[in-house]
């Protein structure tokens, strides 16, 4: 193989590679799966209540098989609770990152990541038949590759033992799923276009150095 040919290889290899971890092949999930996640939630500690299981389960029997991205609006505590683990004088942003020092790993592990994160500007600008609703201090939108990879994150025990942080930090929060949706460049299609242009630019090199040499 000449070196052009190499170059084209690596690259190839290097655009399966991030593809392949970054698209869920799954499909939407069986019944089977379905079982065995609200099974869980069933046996949790605490058990979620009838309400939440009857929306979880909803949320999977409707699942699509392709990515999502999840919906957060947050209200921090001024102070955090103090509930174990919290130390005094800690910040709910500390609080909370001590959650996060859960969820990153896993996050990143399954091609999850934030689209969207900003601090509160100003209270609701707009709102209706929502009371209390007015003031938040964050908003975020997290990419999930699959609802099967943010069941396998959130009904993890690892994840259960951090949740008490989040509540700490939390005063109140709203989070909803929206599938499909768009956004404006997705990754898979940005990284194709910068490892072309970077093959057509080593290739053009490599044969600007081939007619030197000959």
């Amino acid at each position: 193989m000449t070196r052009t040919h190499w170059i084209w290889a690596i690259l190839v290899s290097l655009y399966v590679l991030f593809f392949s971890w970054y698209t869920s092949f799954g499909g939407p999930l069986t019944e089977e799966e379905i079982a065995h996640y609200i099974s869980l939630a069933e046996s949790g500690e605490p058990a979620a209540p009838p309400e939440r299981i009857a929306r979880i389960r909803k949320f999977m029997e409707e699942d699509t098989g392709d990515d999502f991205v999840m919906i957060n609006v947050i209200d921090m505590y001024d102070t955090p609770l103090q509930v174990a683990g919290v130390s005094p004088g800690e910040s709910s942003e500390d609080v909370l990152a001590k959650y996060m020092e859960y969820m990153f790993p896993q996050l990143f592990k399954r091609a999850c990541h934030p689209v969207l994160f900003g601090t509160a500007a100003a209270n609701a600008m707009d709102i209706m038949n929502a009371d209390g609703m007015e003031r938040w201090s964050t908003g975020a939108g997290m990419r999930y590759r699959s609802r099967r990879d943010m069941l396998d994150i959130a009904m993890n025990p690892e994840f259960v033992a951090s949740h008490d942080f989040k509540i700490a930090a939390m005063a109140k929060t709203i989070a909803f799923p929206i599938d499909p949706w768009i956004q404006g460049g997705d990754p898979r299609f940005v990284l194709a276009l910068i490892l072309a242009a970077l093959g057509c630019g080593l290739s053009w090199r490599e044969a600007l150095k081939s007619r030197v040499e000959d």
